[in-house]
């Protein structure tokens, strides 16, 4: 018989949130992916590519997410779940609950726009490539001091 945790009041034990430290350079090749996956995004947002459009922003804004931690909080995070970013976000100061905003409203088109054999509207393809923007301005001005 298996018998649930008492650690937590609901008989579950938290999954641990996995975190890696970076390095400065690291921290610099997360902002330069954010920023070519933001101009990609851009690029197929004006050819009328929803879907990519949208994919490119979300990864775009993750790894403006991921600069930003490592920039503020000297690590990212590194668990399957992206949501687990959200977390470290809101410990990485005003720049990182910025960024927390936005991503929070990228993450659930991640599974629709890559997984899904829905279209993208064009508006919805439009906030998500202004979002990622929001979040890859974000994490140029955080990592300035590392370059």
């Amino acid at each position: 018989m298996v018998r649930p945790s008492t650690i937590c009041g609901n008989g579950y034990v938290p999954k641990p949130r996995r975190t890696r430290p970076v390095t400065n350079a690291q921290v610099n090749a997360c902002a330069s992916k954010a920023q070519e996956y933001g101009e990609a995004a851009s690029n197929e947002l004006d050819s009328q590519r929803y879907i990519a459009a949208t994919s490119l922003a979300i990864h775009a804004a993750i790894n403006a997410a991921d600069a930003v931690c490592g920039a503020r909080l000297g690590k990212r995070a590194a668990g399957e779940d992206h949501n687990q970013v959200l977390t470290l976000l809101k410990q990485a100061g005003t720049d990182g609950a910025a960024a927390e905003k936005e991503l929070r409203r990228l993450l659930p088109l991640k599974t629709k726009t890559e997984y899904e054999p829905d279209d993208i509207a064009a508006g919805v393809a439009k906030k998500a490539v202004e979002r990622a923007q929001r979040c890859v301005a974000l994490a140029k001005a955080v990592t300035q001091a590392f370059e």
